[in-house]
C-alpha cells in the first residue's frame, strides 16, 4: 500500500510517499481502508517531536481517518467488514490502510460523506469538550475565540452560538473574519490590526468576557486573560502561536478566574462514555445541519506534505482533508 512516511523527524519536506505492508489487527482492533484523513495540528507537531504522542520511526502522521472497515481483528463485535467508520487513530493514517481501535472507531451516520466524517473528531470533540465539559458555558455568556478561523477555532463559534452564547472572534485577517461572521460570530476583533485587550473592553462595556477559547497562546494570551469577566474561564487548548506563554498568577486570583486546561485526547481515552455521548450531540446537529464544517482544501495523499505546510503557515481556514 501507499504511505506517506515519517522516516526522521523535521518539516513536512522531509515526508515521503512510499510502498509499505498493510497492516494487521490485533486483538480489538480493526483495519479500515482510507477514504479521507483530517489534516490537523497536531500532525505538524509529531513529525516534528514536538507532540506528547511519540510513535517509533517510520511512521504515517494522520490521526483522523474516515473509510471502509476492511479486516477486523479478536473480539470486534460492533463493527464488522464493509461497515462505513470514522476513527480517530492518532497517527497512520495518511496511507491507503491504517491500524485502528475498534473503541475509538465509530460507524458513519447514513447520509454523511467521507470528508466530513474525516474532519469531525478533532476539531468538534475538542471544542464541544472544552466548551461543555470544562468551561461550562451557559448560554448568554460572553466567548471569546482566538485563532477564531483555524479548525478547532471556526468549531468553537458555531457550537458557541449553539450554546447560546454571544461569541467574538479573533482572527489575522478580515477574509478569515469574514468566514467567522459566516459561522455565527456576533463581533470580530482583527488582532493584527486591532489591539486585542482594547478592542475587547470596548466590544463588552469594560467588562470582560466570561470564557476564553485559546488554541493559540503566544502574544495573545496574557492579553486574554487580563480581559476576562468576574469569574471567568480560560481554556489552554493548544499553542499554535508557537511560544508556550507564562502567565502571571495574580491575574486569575483578581478576578476570581479559572485557567482550565483542554487535552481532549485523554478525556476521549479516561472518559470514554461521556465522550460518545458528546459525540451523540455532535453528530445530532450535523444531521440536523445546524454544525457544517468548512473545508479549505481537499489534497491527494502525494500532496498531504503541502497540506501540512499549509497549515503551519496559517493558511488554511477551517479544514483541509486528505483524499484517497
Amino acid at each position: 500500500m501507499k504511505a506517506i512516511l515519517c522516516e526522521r523527524y523535521g518539516p513536512p519536506e522531509t515526508l515521503a510517499l512510499t510502498d509499505v505492508p498493510s497492516p494487521k489487527p490485533g486483538k480489538g482492533q480493526l483495519v479500515i481502508s482510507v477514504k479521507a484523513c483530517g489534516v490537523n495540528f497536531p500532525d505538524t507537531l509529531i513529525i516534528q517531536n514536538k507532540y506528547q504522542i511519540k510513535p517509533p520511526l517510520p511512521f504515517s502522521p494522520g490521526g483522523e481517518v474516515s473509510g471502509i472497515v476492511k479486516e477486523v481483528g479478536e473480539g470486534v463485535t460492533h463493527l464488522t467488514v464493509g461497515d462505513r467508520v470514522f476513527s480517530l487513530t492518532g497517527y497512520g493514517g495518511f496511507a491507503d490502510d491504517v491500524l485502528a481501535n475498534a473503541a475509538t472507531t465509530l460507524p458513519m451516520p447514513d447520509g454523511m460523506d467521507f470528508v466530513t466524517a474525516a474532519s469531525t473528531m478533532y476539531t468538534y470533540g475538542t471544542s464541544y469538550h472544552a466548551l461543555k465539559d470544562r468551561a461550562n458555558l451557559q448560554p448568554g455568556e460572553t466567548l471569546l475565540v482566538l485563532g477564531a478561523a483555524g479548525g478547532v477555532g471556526l468549531a468553537a463559534v458555531q457550537l458557541g452560538v449553539l450554546m447560546g452564547a454571544r461569541v467574538i472572534a479573533a482572527a489575522s485577517s478580515d477574509e478569515k473574519l469574514a468566514v467567522c461572521r459566516t459561522m455565527g460570530a456576533a463581533e470580530t476583533i482583527n488582532y493584527t490590526t486591532e489591539d486585542l485587550r482594547e478592542r475587547i473592553k470596548e466590544l463588552t462595556s469594560g467588562n470582560g468576557v466570561d470564557v476564553v477559547y485559546d488554541p493559540v497562546g503566544d502574544q495573545y494570551a496574557e492579553p486574554a486573560v487580563r480581559s476576562l469577566a468576574w469569574k471567568g474561564r480560560y481554556l489552554v487548548v493548544g499553542f499554535a502561536g508557537g511560544a508556550i506563554p507564562s502567565i502571571p498568577l495574580n491575574l486569575p486570583l483578581l478576578k476570581g478566574a479559572s485557567l482550565v486546561g483542554v487535552f481532549w485526547g485523554a478525556f476521549a481515552q479516561r472518559e470514554a462514555k461521556q465522550s460518545m455521548q458528546n459525540f451523540r450531540d455532535i453528530l445530532q446537529w450535523i444531521t440536523d445541519r445546524q454544525l457544517k464544517q468548512h473545508i479549505h482544501g481537499q489534497y491527494t495523499l502525494a500532496e498531504a506534505p503541502d497540506a501540512l505546510r499549509a497549515l503551519m503557515e496559517r493558511r488554511v481556514t477551517g479544514k483541509a482533508v486528505v483524499v484517497l
